[in-house]
């Protein structure tokens, strides 16, 4: 009992240290919308991007980097957030965007829709906190922040939103293309993922663009012929 004790009042000390960050731009700006992408370097799937506003109050205990938590508590997060957030906003760009645009302009047109469906719902944010670097094409005020998800609280609540929208999506499309592992590993670049991409072949959320896609489409091609001779 102890230890759970002393695990969360570490979760919410974490919790209120992101909240300070956010609490010191809000004197000066009502809606600071923190916005996250996830889903740059996987082989299959869409890029995903959250924005997300939060009221000063509740705080949400256990807050942090989506990247740091395991994916119980991310969902668990996940639901407070949507619950406590003022608004939230979702964008997402196709592995055949990826594919025809390239992952910056991919990464860079999912963030903007994600913080423009905030305006769609009538709140345009006062400040855009940027985990990373600007968002193009924004009118609205940005800080962008390097490790954003582990400094501010609406950025952090944005990586949440995005990455388990994201592995959401990636779990529906197993049931599309069975046999791929995408409720595994998500579409990342792992052993048993080239391996699978080996023997099936990439399937239509593969990212063709990707060296990784294209060199085990070569090896299978290669496998084929060998037997062939």
């Amino acid at each position: 009992m102890a230890g759970q004790n002393r695990a969360l009042k570490r979760a919410l000390e974490r919790s209120l240290e992101l909240y300070r960050y956010d609490e010191t731009l809000r004197r000066s700006h009502r809606y600071i919308a923190g916005v996250d992408e996830v889903g740059r370097g996987p082989m299959a799937g869409p890029v995903v991007a959250a924005a997300v506003i939060l009221p000063p109050e509740p705080v949400i205990p256990g807050l942090d980097d989506s990247k740091k938590l395991a994916p119980k508590k991310r969902e668990r997060l996940f639901h407070l957030i949507l619950d406590s957030c003022v608004a939230f906003g979702i964008g997402m760009r196709s592995s055949r965007f990826v594919d025809e645009k390239g992952i910056a302009e991919a990464t860079q047109s999912a963030m903007r829709m994600a913080v423009l469906s905030l305006s769609l719902r009538g709140f345009t944010p006062d400040l855009v906190l940027v985990d990373g670097y600007p968002v193009k094409g924004l009118s609205y005020p940005q800080e962008a922040l390097i490790r954003g998800d582990s400094t501010s609280a609406s950025v952090a609540s944005a990586s949440i939103i995005a990455k388990v929208t994201r592995d959401r999506i990636m779990e529906r499309f197993e049931k599309l293309y069975p046999g791929y592992g995408f409720h595994e590993h998500k579409g990342y670049c792992t052993a048993s993922h080239r391996s699978i991409i080996r023997s099936l072949g990439p399937c239509p959320i593969h990212r063709r663009s990707f060296a990784p896609v294209s060199a085990e489409v070569h090896n299978s091609f290669e496998d084929f012929e060998s037997h062939r001779t």
